[in-house]
């Protein structure tokens, strides 16, 4: 066996490893993960800032997409079409945000783009922080009441989330969560299974407008690497939904966190 072939499984089996902690960690608190597999591929699998976005956001369709068909037994798609406005208000606005983010980031500097990850990065960390510390929201009262001030409202979060999601790679499932919880009073579980229906269209547009990047050559370049990580990144986060209570959500929110804040600043104030 050649010293080339070798190299190329062991850096296949640290992606499904790395893909499968990740996987497990974000299934006890209901993420997909993609936060974290992008400081990973940038700073352990040396990938170019937009083509790790790139790779992640490929790989982040695959894990929401099974996430989607996972949550169908737990929660009645009946339930989910009661609430189908939620989901089609919050496109509205992540549909233009996904499409008009992925065609600014490829035009962006690499260093410009290293900086806006860093900072958008550091903020859901401080989300993350922000939930250990209030605690999950069992929905009830809406922010607005139903009415055009509420659509307003979720065309605007739609609009930032789609750009987040664009520009990180992710579903975005941080901020859709708490955003369908607190504007529209639903429970976390219901608001869990509609974020996934908000993220998969949105990752579709973004995916869709990098094709035109020569960044997109990644995912054949890497298709080892992501078709690994991403078997990780699912067979990890069904573990991690079963593993769910295990662990304290406050506690292992705090600690995923601190752990993001540090890895953005780390990884992306210094990317090559």
């Amino acid at each position: 066996m050649s010293a080339t072939t070798m190299t190329v499984r062991m850096r296949n089996g640290q992606g499904f490893l790395a893909g499968s902690l990740i996987g497990t960690l974000g299934g006890l608190i209901g993420l997909g993960g993609a936060e974290f597999r992008l400081p990973v591929l940038v700073g352990m699998f040396r990938l170019g800032t937009l083509e790790a976005v790139i790779l992640n956001k490929a790989m982040s369709l695959v894990v929401v997409a099974s996430a989607l068909l996972f949550r169908g037994s737990a929660i009645s798609p009946t339930l989910l079409m009661e609430h189908l406005d939620v989901v089609v208000n919050l496109l509205a606005g992540s549909l233009v945000g996904a499409w008009w983010a992925a065609g600014h980031a490829m035009k962006l500097p690499r260093h410009w783009l290293n900086r806006i990850i860093m900072v958008l990065l550091m903020g859901l960390a401080l989300v993350m922080l922000a939930e250990a510390w209030a605690g999950n929201h069992g929905g009830g009262t809406p922010l607005f009441e139903a009415g055009p001030l509420r659509i307003v409202a979720g065309v605007i979060a739609g609009l930032g989330i789609g750009i987040v999601a664009a520009l990180l790679g992710v579903a975005g499932g941080e901020l859709l969560i708490p955003a369908i919880v607190l504007l529209y009073g639903l429970d976390i579980k219901i608001a869990g299974s509609l974020s996934l229906m908000v993220s998969l269209p949105t990752m579709i547009v973004g995916f869709a407008r990098y094709t035109s990047s020569d960044a997109f050559d990644v995912l054949r370049k890497e298709r080892p690497l992501g078709v690994w990580m991403a078997i990780g990144s699912i067979l990890g986060a069904a573990l991690g939904g079963v593993l769910l209570g295990l662990v304290p959500t406050r506690l292992l929110l705090a600690l995923l966190g601190v752990v993001l804040l540090i890895s953005a600043i780390k990884t992306f104030k210094h990317a090559h």
